[in-house]
């Protein structure tokens, strides 16, 4: 079977995975998952305990969580490396670096953001303190981002890889809460417009805001939620 990519809409990160297998190339599924709705309900749990997205369903059927998770299970079958590098190399190791530093301290760096924003009832002065830890926070992962780029056309070297993916579901998030001007990291500035304008990732956006357009063929389709919580779910 092919494997199947639970992505969440709005504004998951789960969709730079998706861009990445439309890079990888290889035969996918997806199923879309409202984070603010069915996600939250009791049957979603059977695939992910931790009520979070993405979920990769695997080859072999099983659920598989945790961003990292699913880009080492993508590297694995990048038996062409169109989105990895030679493990030896020091393209892979850059690419493992800027992946975890993505998905560490600066995807973390918004939580206290999204926490301000869906807090359940009104509390404007813990809002107030949130969001200004949480704009600090990211103003300074930016900063450290900048500082470790070093003008090539993507993130390593001159080809996209899944660093790039990960770093398109998460970098979007600076506009989507108004930190700050994407203009103060000129750097950065200039690698975001490439990855966003890469179709991969425009056709990943795309998919995410609920419309049906044309890929590079991998995709095999999406199905409900519900039918892959019963086919897969614990």
């Amino acid at each position: 079977m092919e494997p199947i990519l639970v992505y969440g809409y709005p504004s998951g990160t789960s969709m730079g995975l998706v861009a990445a297998l439309e890079w990888l190339g290889q035969p996918y599924r997806l199923s879309r998952v409202d984070m603010l709705g069915e996600m939250r309900e009791p049957p979603y749990k059977r695939i992910n305990q931790r009520v979070e997205t993405p979920v990769l369903i695997t080859d072999k059927g099983r659920p598989l969580t945790e961003t990292m998770a699913i880009a080492a299970y993508l590297e694995a079958r990048d038996t062409e490396r169109r989105i990895s590098f030679d493990p030896l190399s020091p393209e892979a190791d850059r690419m493992h670096q800027l992946m975890g530093f993505l998905n560490t301290g600066f995807t973390g760096a918004f939580g206290p953001l999204w926490v301000a924003l869906e807090l359940p009832e009104p509390d404007p002065d813990f809002e107030a303190a949130l969001r200004r830890f949480g704009r600090e926070r990211v103003i300074e992962r930016h900063d450290r981002l900048e500082e470790m780029l070093d003008g090539s056309s993507w993130l390593v070297g001159d080809k996209h890889s899944l660093a790039d993916g990960l770093l398109a579901g998460v970098a979007r998030w600076l506009e989507y809460h108004e930190v700050a001007d994407i203009s103060r990291w000129p750097k950065l500035q200039a690698l975001r417009q490439r990855v966003e304008s890469d179709p991969a990732v425009v056709f990943a956006t795309a998919l995410e805001d609920g419309a049906t357009p044309a890929g590079s063929g991998a995709l095999k389709g999406q199905l409900p939620l519900a039918e892959v919580i019963a086919r897969y779910g614990v």
